[in-house]
């Protein structure tokens, strides 16, 4: 590889999908050619501006805090200066600095690894594919802010923590950025026990809770997906949670995301049996208002097919007649 021929793949045939080509090739440039991944993962880091904002936020609300506490340093806007720094001397400065560094040396063996185990994406092994597939349910945005990770680096997050039984299952997993995350470990105090075991609730006389095994179609550790017993066009499916909840408004995220996972998949099979489905109604009844018969949380997937209806302008807005045409 000549000059003449770098100059070529960075100027016209490097693909910018991020930042990571062009600082790796600088890196190696730097060092006389070739370096370590750690060397490469520094440059890369130093790039990256949602680190540098995270520990910000590290500095800011939590170590800053705790050292103004301590009246040890005191802080001016952005800017953080150690109280009396003017009257040490030298050598006492070097004597602080070494003492500090025998404090970290210490901890460090002692804790190893673990003390960064926060800036982990999850607790256990979580693969790529799973990961990408999360982010891509997300559209790349925070699930709680909605920022993009063009902006914050975003981060795979059990829903119900892995510490408290919480599954590594797609349905249990949501995207959110850095600070989202972090602040739904520091002030999240909710029993998840709890919300695990209302899983299980079952009502005994609610039909939906009771359903034959031999009914389901599919099914998740959450949710299941039946044939509608009376049908508004074939293949009419319905998606239900297992717990026995009465809207669609009680449901926990996770039970969201698991009905979510149901509703594609229901809709390919449709779709590979009926070649002529050519849109989907998606509908809840929430209410006897609302038409609510059975009260347990269900979504309805209605397959469409050309001329199925006369006018089919409006689609759900036709539940209340005269609506549908605008």
């Amino acid at each position: 590889m000549n000059f003449q021929e770098l100059n070529h793949f960075i100027i016209n045939k490097m693909r910018m999908s991020h930042i990571y080509q062009p600082v790796m090739l600088t890196k190696l440039l730097e060092s006389g050619g070739e370096c370590s991944e750690t060397e490469i993962a520094r440059s890369i880091l130093a790039h990256d501006q949602s680190q540098i904002e995270y520990y910000q936020n590290v500095t800011r609300n939590m170590v800053g805090s705790v050292l103004r506490k301590h009246k040890i340093v005191e802080k001016n806007g952005k800017h953080y200066r150690v109280i009396g720094f003017e009257r040490l001397r030298v050598e006492e400065i070097d004597e602080l600095k070494k003492a500090c560094e025998s404090r970290l040396s210490e901890y460090v063996e002692k804790r190893g690894l673990k003390i960064w185990e926060h800036r982990k994406q999850s607790s256990g092994y979580i693969s790529g594919t799973l990961k990408y597939e999360v982010l891509k349910a997300a559209g790349f945005h925070c699930e709680l802010c909605g920022i993009s990770a063009d902006i914050k680096a975003l981060e795979v997050d059990h829903i119900i923590p892995r510490s408290k039984g919480g599954t590594d299952d797609l349905f249990n997993l949501q995207a959110l950025c850095y600070s989202c995350n972090a602040m739904k470990r520091d002030r999240d105090d909710t029993d998840f026990r709890r919300i695990r075991e209302s899983y299980l609730h079952r009502d005994k006389d609610c039909a939906f809770c009771q359903i034959s095994k031999t009914r389901k179609i599919e099914e998740n550790e959450l949710a299941y997906a039946i044939l509608d017993g009376f049908p508004v066009t074939p293949y009419h499916t319905l998606i239900i949670p297992k717990r026995h909840v009465s809207t669609y408004f009680e449901i926990s995220r996770s039970e969201s995301n698991a009905c979510h996972s149901l509703i594609n998949k229901a809709k390919m099979f449709i779709e590979k049996e009926d070649s002529e489905v050519s849109g989907f109604n998606i509908g809840i009844n929430n209410g006897e208002s609302a038409g609510q018969t059975i009260f347990h949380c269900h979504i309805h997937l209605i397959p469409r097919r050309k001329n199925d209806v006369e006018k089919p302008r409006g689609g759900i807005r036709n539940v209340i007649p005269g609506k549908g045409d605008y």
